[in-house]
C-alpha cells in the first residue's frame, strides 16, 4: 500500500505537513525522531489523517492535490 498522510505539529498547531510513504508508522517516527530537514523544527508530529492507495500514482496524484490551494481548502474544511 501507500499512503498519503496530513502530520500537525504539536509544538505549533497552525504547521501541517503532507507526505507519502509505504511504511507509514516509521516516516512518522523518522519525522519526530528530526530526520526530515523540512519538519525537524516543528516538532514533535501527530498523525490527523491519512489515504491509502494500492497505486503510487494515485498515491502521489492525490499528495500533489492536497498540496495546491484548492488541496489545501479540502484539508481546512474536512479535516482540521
Amino acid at each position: 500500500m501507500h499512503y498519503v498522510y496530513l502530520l500537525k505539529s504539536k509544538a505549533q498547531p497552525k504547521q501541517p505537513y503532507v507526505g507519502s510513504t509505504r511504511d507509514l508508522r516509521q516516516r512518522l517516527k523518522d519525522h519526530n525522531e528530526g530526520r526530515s530537514t523540512h519538519t525537524a523544527k516543528f516538532r514533535p508530529w501527530i498523525l490527523i489523517a491519512y489515504f491509502a492507495f494500492a497505486q503510487e500514482r494515485a498515491a502521489i496524484a492525490f499528495e500533489k492535490y492536497l498540496k495546491s490551494g484548492s488541496g489545501r481548502a479540502f484539508i481546512r474544511r474536512h479535516v482540521l
